[in-house]
């Protein structure tokens, strides 16, 4: 991409002088208040020069209209992700913390035109099969169970011990992963997040996948693995690995923040007590102003072009701010006539997130049912001490320590109410026999008492 030739003053903190004009979206000071970044980088325009990482180089529309004309155009613009330029030509190292989230994988995110079509009709027709009544009854299994681990103590790290940890239970149930296999999903999704030996974390996570569709494959169920593989798309098992991986790991970080995003909005936010539909309209804000992906949609000109002012070559690399986009000037206006569901924050465009619905249903579920267990939950340290988790994509909080009257232990919902409890009581007792300490077990054997 060309530069500019003038390059407004960075703010303070932000050493974009020392990388030849880019604006670096890493670093503490960044995860510490990106919205003053954002409003530095609307000084270039409708998009600006960024860095992803160190070396890392990449263009970020941060206006809303330029943003969906992007999304919108997958004639112009590609997903392929075999299509980047600097990586291609060896500017990028291959141990670079951005390539596991960039690098392409043959899954509906990174595919264009009639794959691209394929693969997403099987995710998004799977999807919808997922019954509302279920997923309420296990978000509030889920819910009921992992509050128990901590209600009795009067404190807990919100994030940890109950946002971090809730997406993954439900995917794992909506998913029929049985007790072994559930573990180690668990185990790999956690450790990918975590940065703990990613790279074992990854090989673990894909082989129990793997696992299950084999499992799936032999004892098909009524889950969305079996959905996903009996689609009239015709899956192979290589295709049904990495899309089940892609909505494993792209679902869970996003749910995580935004059950984080939300309650930090309400433990900070006193305004909230005094309206009516308190928690979706915590949601609807936390999508607009703090959106659980802030920088994503990479995209990759097909062809050498000008947009939005600037001069592409193709293959250079693309992203969407969507939380920039979100908080122009020019979109006060929108939510103030009423327009309370437009923003970026599931993306749009044929790439929009395929699972928004269930995400926002597991969202509401979550949060109203630990503020009916602990109604009198509050922030128990001071707001400005919390720290935002680090890096160009995610937003989420590192912890979200909370304090409440300890709620009475043992209470959750009877196992004889929810279908299919038997069948869980089958698949916990195996996973005694060979994995008695994973968290997934622990969950079934709970469910099963």
């Amino acid at each position: 991409m060309d530069a500019r030739p003038t390059t407004p003053v960075p703010p303070p903190g932000c050493p974009a002088h020392e990388t030849g004009g880019r604006v670096p979206l890493h670093g503490p000071e960044f995860a510490a208040d990106p919205q003053a970044y954002y409003a530095y980088l609307r000084n270039y325009g409708p998009t600006a020069p960024v860095e992803l990482a160190p070396g890392v180089e990449a263009t970020l529309v941060t206006d809303y209209a330029t943003a969906l004309q992007l999304l919108q155009d997958s004639g112009s613009f590609r997903k392929d992700a075999r299509r980047w330029r600097d990586l291609n030509e060896g500017r990028i190292s291959p141990d670079s913390p951005i390539v596991p989230v960039l690098a392409y994988r043959p899954n509906c995110m990174f595919s264009d035109g009639a794959e691209h079509l394929r693969l997403r009709q099987a995710v998004t027709d799977s999807m919808a099969r997922v019954d509302t009544r279920k997923l309420s009854r296990t978000t509030e299994q889920v819910s009921e169970y992992l509050i128990a681990q901590f209600g009795t103590r009067g404190s807990a790290d919100l994030l940890a011990d109950y946002a971090k940890q809730l997406p993954m239970f439900v995917f794992n149930e909506l998913f029929g992963c049985p007790a072994d296999i559930g573990d180690r999903v668990l185990f790999g999704i956690t450790g990918m997040f975590d940065g703990v030996n990613a790279e074992r974390a990854i090989e673990v996570l894909f082989g129990a996948v793997g696992e299950l569709v084999a499992l799936k494959r032999a004892r098909p169920g009524d889950d969305v693995t079996s959905w996903l593989m009996q689609h009239q798309a015709k899956l192979t098992d290589e295709e049904m690995v990495h899309q089940l991986a892609l909505l494993l790991v792209a679902g869970n970080e996003p749910l995580r923040n935004l059950i984080g995003n939300t309650l930090h909005r309400l433990l900070t936010h006193d305004a909230y007590a005094h309206k009516g539909g308190l928690i979706d309209e915590a949601i609807d804000d936390t999508l607009w102003e703090n959106p659980p992906m802030q920088n994503l949609a990479p995209h990759y000109p097909a062809s050498d072009m000008e947009f939005a002012g600037q001069k592409f070559r193709a293959g250079d690399l693309v992203l969407v701010s969507f939380a920039a986009a979100n908080t122009g000037p020019t979109l006060t206006a929108s939510r103030q006539s009423g327009s309370n569901r437009a923003h970026l924050a599931w993306s749009a465009g044929p790439h929009a997130c395929p699972s928004k619905d269930p995400a926002r249903q597991i969202t509401v579920t979550a949060v109203e049912n630990l503020l009916n267990r602990l109604p009198d939950v509050e922030l128990a340290v001071p707001e400005d001490s919390l720290v935002w988790r680090p890096g160009p994509f995610n937003r989420g909080l590192a912890t979200l320590p909370a304090r409440f009257t300890p709620a009475e232990g043992g209470h959750r919902t009877p196992t004889q109410s929810r279908p299919g409890a038997a069948a869980h009581a089958e698949a916990s007792e195996a996973g005694r026999k060979r994995e008695r300490s994973g968290m997934w077990s622990q969950f079934l054997n709970w469910l099963a008492k």
